[in-house]
């Protein structure tokens, strides 16, 4: 290759790598797939050439999960239906083996200024973007603001003060960047939950000073140049709640793009707070109600239908920019909790047909039960990456391709609060999202249930089960009563919408549910770039 057509190709790469200027209001439509840590933890979602590398979980060292490793099983992710993806941070983390293994996990920042080069190189970041960019698919990626990790003088001894560490390692490399040690103890107490330190005596998460103007204009200008530089489309900020929560306009506002916070409570309340200073948060308090109403049969199912209630009152944008969730690695999978197949599908079906923007934390389609961390951190490639004749698997692309029909049939669907339609039966719900009608009970695989329907379709309306396909039809006063089969949930839909007559595939209901985001000029060219580029090398 010459000088010339090189220096055009890098132009090209460069522009490729460009976010696709992604707001609140374009990531409504996405649905993202954890490959993260807090979410597809990358090094345990692909190693390079799919050696089938042996991953001792509780050892909690480095499998050797890589961004080109993502990058090469891209195919899998669209196939589920996802067109967004979630990644551990970038950055460097602190090196050698603690008394908790390695930084495995990305969370355990040392520089915010260099990459982790145990996940790639600058190059395949920006191929990783590229890759997802060219498919039309979203890059979020994981950052940490609120501590760095640094393991003390002594570990394991009894720690007085920010005398007993060493920063010269760390991006802010004096003692008073970081606020004065103390552990967080009272989680009631906002202002030690802000000021004082996570993590313990053997590997300590130092708590960066962001009151002082010098660190804030370093984090702002950090965040600017990392989604410039790497086209990052979204962030997923960790430990929102242990910074003070006017630190964050200005560092989301440097971002340019979409962010969801973690304040890890169940309390609505208290997380709305931060619903006001960022563009989503994860869904905790609905994870909890979720887990409580189908973890076991019987569950409280009311509970779960009071917090959606009031996300949807309190929050300043209601439930639809939230994140929501199954699982995550900071809780025991949600099969270690019930082995129950009905009860699994139920609650991962809540996800998809309510008001926020679904998350899939990797391997839950392949029906991994890890428990508490590190155990719930598999490695995805012992899975062999199979879809043929997964249940989960199936059952994740019906959701996918079910909600992406919905919001091409209906303009307002991603803007329209879910309504959910009182039942006799107390081990059901029905929630109603036109044009989609879910029908959920935790009765579990031996029970069974009975809904009674009203108000949603038109009367003598032929509509199907899309996740079974069974045909059903509305009387002529437009009511209907509906059974469970096994215990097993339902996502009603008008037959019109061709879901079962005939099955869109992923890339086309993709593309239908893309006609609901307004690309700009520069989406375009980039998918028209990462085309010739993949002709030219």
């Amino acid at each position: 290759m010459d000088g010339g057509l090189h220096a055009f190709v890098f132009l090209l790469l460069s522009l490729a790598s460009l976010s696709l200027a992604a707001n609140a209001d374009e990531w409504r439509s996405r649905s993202i797939y954890q490959a993260s840590f807090r979410g597809l933890l990358t090094d345990r979602f692909a190693v390079v050439g799919d050696a089938g590398a042996i991953c001792d979980t509780a050892k909690g060292m480095r499998c050797g999960g890589s961004w080109q490793g993502i990058i090469n099983h891209v195919d899998y992710i669209q196939q589920l239906g996802f067109d967004a993806v979630w990644i551990s941070p970038i950055v460097a983390n602190l090196e050698g083996v603690t008394k908790y293994g390695q930084a495995y996990h990305g969370y355990w920042t040392r520089d915010i200024h260099s990459l982790n080069l145990h996940f790639g190189s600058q190059d395949d970041l920006k191929k990783l973007s590229s890759t997802l960019h060219s498919r039309g698919m979203y890059l979020m990626v994981d950052v940490v603001v609120n501590h760095m990790a640094l393991v003390p003088n002594q570990p394991g001894a009894d720690l007085q003060s920010n005398d007993d560490f060493n920063y010269t390692s760390l991006t802010f490399p004096q003692s008073s960047d970081y606020h004065p040690f103390c552990w967080v103890k009272d989680y009631t107490n906002q202002t030690e939950v802000e000021q004082c330190w996570l993590g313990d005596s053997n590997v300590a998460l130092v708590d960066v000073n962001t009151e002082d103007p010098n660190i804030v204009a370093q984090m702002n200008d950090w965040i600017k140049s990392l989604v410039q530089e790497y086209g990052i489309d979204g962030i997923r900020i960790d430990t929102v709640k242990h910074v003070r929560a006017d630190f964050w306009p200005g560092f989301v506002d440097a971002a340019g793009v979409f962010s969801m916070g973690e304040v890890f409570l169940g309390d609505v309340n208290y997380v709305d707070r931060y619903t006001q200073v960022m563009d989503s948060v994860l869904d905790y308090p609905g994870y909890f109600a979720l887990v409580a109403a189908f973890s076991s049969v019987g569950g409280n199912l009311t509970g779960l239908v009071d917090i959606a209630t009031q996300s949807q009152k309190t929050y300043r944008q209601g439930a639809f920019m939230t994140g929501s969730f199954l699982e995550n690695q900071d809780n025991p999978r949600f099969q270690n909790m019930t082995s129950d197949e009905a009860l699994v599908r139920n609650a991962m079906a809540y996800s998809f047909v309510s008001d926020g923007i679904p998350i899939l934390y990797y391997g839950q389609e392949q029906e991994f039960n890890g428990g508490n961390d590190p155990s719930n951190r598999e490695a995805l490639w012992l899975s062999g990456y199979q879809t043929a004749d997964k249940p989960l698997v199936a059952h994740v692309q019906d959701l996918n391709k079910a909600r992406k029909v919905a919001i091409s049939k209906n303009d307002n669907f991603l803007t329209t609060p879910m309504t959910f339609i009182p039942q006799a039966d107390a081990s059901t719900i029905a929630i109603w999202k036109a044009p989609m009608l879910t029908l959920l009970t935790n009765t579990g695989a031996s029970g069974s249930a009975t809904w009674s329907i009203s108000g949603t379709f038109g009367a003598n309306e032929d509509i199907v089960d899309v996740l079974s396909c069974t045909a059903l039809k509305l009387d002529g006063s437009g009511s209907l009563v509906v059974a469970s089969d096994g215990g097993m949930p339902r996502v009603l839909m008008p037959k019109s919408a061709g879901l079962c007559s005939q099955t869109p595939s992923v890339s086309q209901v993709n593309g239908a549910a893309r006609s609901e985001v307004k690309w700009s000029m520069k989406t375009v060219a980039v998918a028209f770039i990462a085309s010739m580029l993949a002709g030219c090398l």
